[in-house]
């Protein structure tokens, strides 16, 4: 069974800089496709960034709105994926979420270039969110 634990959430100013912390334990397979969504109250969640890692190296996808200013990472070894958030602005706010999943089609170009951004509803396995506060 995977499981997953985000950490690293606060409350920072724009312009400021950030990084998330989730780590993951269980079948490595089932977590292949590893990502970050968020969610403000009452909207969608939206995905932020995903990465795929194999022998070859890791393949990341980022949403447009944090190309440029987010980087993935992941670190196979310590079983966890960051998310560095720089240049932060407050509509970057908002319910941060690790989810991972073993099917590889929500690590393409195809799912992070959904129009509209993807929601990850199809992921299997999310953590519990941890929460990320940009004052302007």
């Amino acid at each position: 069974r995977v499981q997953l634990a985000e950490s690293g959430g606060a409350s920072v100013q724009a312009g400021e800089s950030l990084t998330l912390r989730c780590t993951a334990s269980g079948n490595k397979y089932m977590r292949a496709c590893m990502a970050w969504f968020r969610q403000q109250p009452d909207k969608e969640r939206e995905g932020v960034a995903a990465i795929y890692t194999s022998t070859s190296g890791s393949v990341a996808y980022y949403s447009d709105s944090v190309k440029g200013r987010f980087n993935i990472s992941e670190d196979d070894m310590k079983n966890m994926v960051t998310l560095q958030m720089t240049n932060l602005k407050p509509e970057d706010a908002g319910m941060y979420f690790c989810a991972a999943d073993s099917r590889l089609r929500y690590c393409s170009p195809n799912y992070w270039d959904t129009p509209g951004g993807p929601r990850g509803t199809d992921f299997t396995t999310w953590g519990q969110g941890t929460q990320v506060t940009v004052s302007s």
